[in-house]
């Protein structure tokens, strides 16, 4: 057996801690019925992060719908900081309660890998970033986690059944296994060209057998205008210093007239590691570092009840909006009556928390992953420096 939840299990809210089934028998025996609004707010961000990127929605979604609640949140893809409501709902408590559990994990997890995936992208410069990180999480969460590192900002994904949720083409190259099993790389790289629709790009590892700026060569002179790149997935123990590996072997290209064949940089990556090879990489493929990226510490918490503020210690009472300036995109929470507020750049702040469902039926259609990404991609030319 697979050790997973299915969709109808999730939406039956099996999915969750104990204590809220005990809350809601004990509420439902002594007859208590309370009117709360909860926010979906992050305590603290991994450590070199200021900022995550809103993720999960969707998904959230399918438990929401149809439950006898209002909510409002953020768009998916929104950048937000510490503190700031992404998602809100007004309910009777046992009507929700027990999703808190599901809920979290949709928007903990989907968050992270998109803020991830976002840091990374910055850090390319506007250089492809790939997705190869479904070897590194349960295959049952695959197209969750490559939709998210999408939607972050990723330019491409290499797991079929990722590819296919979400409506893309698959990218990648040939592995390491084939170049073992032809013997030799220039003979995989030979058979990749003769076998492979023209249409795959004809990109090349180069780091099985032989030093790598050498490997280029040879790759390069068997393939000629057929070789679109050729990829170093150098291992950590042969690694040295990678940069000067990248940049012989960009070097030995171009002396011999392949300056077109690209480089691509694969494991071990993040944002660090790709701001560090940009001098020579034209692309990465990012897998551990965004499909386990750091989850969002989200918490759901309750700050009014009947109508009165009220919350945990540590927590700010009362219902709030978030506001976003529409210019620089700065960001401020405000008590809800609190609505008019001008930007320190001259602009007024609109709340970004939009209507979501409304006595249980969801108001409107989410926007199409694609869209959502281009958002991300808007809002992070106002954060690069936080890379």
């Amino acid at each position: 057996m697979f050790y997973t939840a299915d969709e109808k299990e999730i939406k039956q809210g099996k999915v969750t801690d104990v204590y809220f089934l005990r809350t809601k028998e004990i509420l439902k025996q002594k007859n208590i019925k309370k009117k709360v609004v909860v926010e979906f707010v992050v305590k603290s961000f991994p450590a070199g992060c200021e900022w995550g990127v809103f993720s999960g929605l969707e998904e959230m979604l399918e438990i929401l719908g149809g439950l006898n609640i209002n909510a409002w949140a953020i768009p998916e893809g929104s950048f937000f900081g510490v503190c700031e409501p992404v998602l809100v709902i007004e309910g009777n408590y046992e009507d929700f309660g027990v999703f808190e559990t599901a809920l979290l994990g949709l928007c903990c997890q989907a968050s992270g890998i998109a803020t991830k995936a976002t840091r990374c992208k910055i850090a390319s410069s506007g250089k492809p970033v790939f997705s190869f990180g479904a070897r590194r999480i349960h295959p049952a969460i695959a197209p969750m986690v490559e939709r998210s590192a999408y939607l972050g900002g990723c330019d491409g994904i290499s797991c079929l059944r990722s590819a296919e949720v979400l409506n893309l083409t698959p990218v990648g190259t040939i592995p390491h296994a084939l170049i073992l099993i032809m013997g030799d790389t220039v003979s995989a790289a030979e058979a990749f060209n003769e076998v492979i629709d023209k249409s795959v790009n004809r990109i090349v590892l180069i780091d099985t057998f032989c030093d790598e700026k050498f490997e280029a060569i040879n790759v390069a002179q068997a393939l000629g205008e057929n070789l679109f790149a050729v990829r170093l997935d150098t291992p950590y123990s042969r690694r040295g210093d990678f940069k000067k590996i990248l940049e012989e072997v960009r070097w030995e290209l171009d002396l011999r007239g392949f300056k077109d064949v690209k480089i691509i940089v694969s494991g071990g990556l993040d944002e660090h590691k790709i701001s560090e090879f940009n001098a020579y990489a034209d692309a990465y493929g990012v897998g551990t570092s965004i499909s386990n990226a750091p989850v969002l510490d989200f918490a759901m918490d309750i700050v009014e009840i009947d109508g009165v503020p009220i919350a945990k210690r540590g927590k700010l009472s009362g219902r709030k909006i978030l506001l976003r300036c529409p210019k620089c995109f700065k960001r401020k929470t405000v008590p809800f009556e609190e609505k008019e507020i001008i930007c320190s750049c001259g602009v007024e702040m609109e709340n970004i928390l939009k209507p979501l469902i409304e006595n249980g039926e969801v108001l409107n259609d989410l926007p199409h992953v694609d869209t959502i990404r281009e958002y991300v991609l808007k809002q992070a030319e106002y954060f690069k420096e936080l890379v």
